[in-house]
């Protein structure tokens, strides 16, 4: 593919910045990868601190009358940017597939489709949400917390754009956005979204760059109020240091490494299959991926068989192929790490099920990854605590419930975990033992409305519907403002 055919290409050497696509002060590029063919589709503008610094100057020029907006005014926005992003959905998903290898059904049903889903939420609950009651006479006022830096990730990249844009602009705030910068086209594309459907200048900006340099301005400027990033841990981390000089609000959704229980009366087969397809779903690139699957040891040699069978049935290939469903992974670097990942898989005498080092079989070219499971008999071993970020499956065995408890939180993350159970109740009660920001229980719809965030190095603070419109406001106290 072209950079010409590309949708996403036409402002790549470009920033938006008040309204305008801008010419970037710094002269930097960085070319882009198709990771399905290896070739360069596009060079971006990378951005400097002055490019930074201007985008957060425009949003806060803006903050003082998009704050003052009513709720109503806000509503036709979204409602706007809705209508707009559903006729621009097909160039969104094939810039996404070429970029960062989701397959084109997926790119277009799930990548795409999750920024429109985040979209109708949020006027769902936008249209109902209050923004002041009284109590007693103290009248307490939840307002847009001001200026928001973002920092945004590649394996989902309109999802997690969108699950922040979508509630700070309902929340009255105005923003700077920092796409990866390994998948920055669809973001360009989403600000031509925004453009279109005429949000006000200042209130949406784009700056693409590296995390080091508009990264590092956005966590530290004194002009931004709160920054927001979903990226790994040690990113998170990274910027909630530079953050703290300035007090601002720290909004972080980090890394996980999320267990999947699967309990003696559930549908073992079923279970242990779905369980697969959900852990290598988006080439195993989400950050709540039920990648630690715990089944009963008794029955530890069946899962092993239902786990390869289930793995064996994936086809791998080029994101643009039909009847694919895994891509490959997103960069050179990322299949590196894999597969030295799985090199100490092995070295550490954990039992490779089936995949292993190398790309499947008849894939010369592009970062493909073999769909890989290992049965391990230590929750020590690298791959069970570290996150690999690709189609790579643990299997446990554990001999009672209250094991699988202990071995499920046995971990520095807490993004999400899985249960399977026959009995509703007992996987209920689980669930409130698991140190972890989501459960979910029997493999259940995906939920827009439900809390998205983690527990401990999974960072802090919701995303999602009412939670994620909250965590872009803050309160304020009007005493005495019900007196007679």
């Amino acid at each position: 593919m072209s950079t010409l055919q590309l949708p996403g290409a036409l402002h790549a050497r470009e920033f938006y910045i008040d309204g305008a696509w801008v010419t970037p002060l710094s002269s930097a590029t960085l070319d882009v990868v198709d990771p399905s063919t290896e070739a360069v589709i596009a060079q971006v503008a990378m951005g400097s601190e002055q490019d930074a610094v201007r985008a957060i100057e425009a949003a806060k020029k803006a903050f003082a009358s998009w704050s003052q907006s009513s709720p109503e005014a806000r509503l036709d926005v979204l409602q706007r940017i809705l209508d707009v992003y559903q006729r621009r959905a097909d160039d969104i998903a094939t810039t996404l597939s070429a970029e960062m290898g989701a397959p084109l059904e997926m790119a277009l049903n799930n990548q795409t489709g999750s920024g429109a889903a985040h979209l109708e939420t949020m006027i769902e609950t936008l249209s109902d949400y209050r923004f002041s009651h009284l109590q007693g006479t103290t009248h307490v006022v939840r307002e847009a917390i001001g200026v928001v830096g973002m920092i945004t990730p590649w394996n989902w990249p309109l999802n997690q754009i969108i699950c922040k844009v979508a509630p700070a602009l309902a929340a009255g705030c105005t923003m700077v956005l920092k796409p990866s910068e390994v998948a920055p086209l669809n973001a360009l594309l989403f600000a031509e979204v925004m453009d279109e459907a005429g949000v006000p200048a200042g209130v949406f900006n784009l700056v693409n760059g590296d995390g080091p340099t508009v990264g590092e301005c956005l966590a530290s400027h004194p002009g931004v109020d709160m920054i927001s990033i979903t990226g790994s841990t040690r990113a998170g981390v990274l910027v909630a240091k530079a953050a703290a000089d300035t007090v601002k609000r720290v909004h972080q959704e980090l890394g996980g490494k999320s267990a999947n229980i699967i309990l003696d009366d559930a549908d073992l087969a079923s279970a242990v299959h779905q369980g697969v397809l959900e852990c290598f779903d988006n080439s195993g690139q989400s950050c709540n991926a039920p990648t630690r699957m715990l089944v009963p040891m008794a029955h530890l040699q069946d899962a092993i068989g239902y786990a390869r069978a289930a793995a064996e049935s994936l086809s791998v290939g080029p994101a643009q192929s039909p009847g694919v469903n895994l891509g490959p992974v997103v960069n050179r670097s990322q299949f590196q790490r894999i597969q030295d990942l799985i090199a100490k898989g092995i070295d550490e005498g954990a039992q490779l099920v089936c995949g292993g080092l190398g790309r499947p079989d008849g894939l010369e070219q592009g970062y493909f990854i073999r769909p890989t499971v290992f049965a391990c008999d230590s929750n020590d071993m690298t791959i069970v605590r570290e996150e690999i970020f690709g189609p790579v499956l643990t299997l446990q065995g554990y001999d009672s419930e209250e094991q699988a408890i202990e071995l499920c939180n046995d971990t520095p993350y807490g993004l999400a975990a899985y249960v399977q159970c026959g009995d509703l109740e007992r996987g209920r009660k689980i669930a409130r033992r698991l140190r972890v920001g989501n459960v979910y229980l029997n493999y259940p719809e995906w939920d827009t409305r439900a809390p998205f965030g983690g527990f401990k190095q999974s960072g802090n603070g919701r995303e999602y519907g009412e939670y994620g419109l909250d965590d872009f406001l803050e309160i304020k106290g009007v005493v005495g403002y019900g007196a007679d």
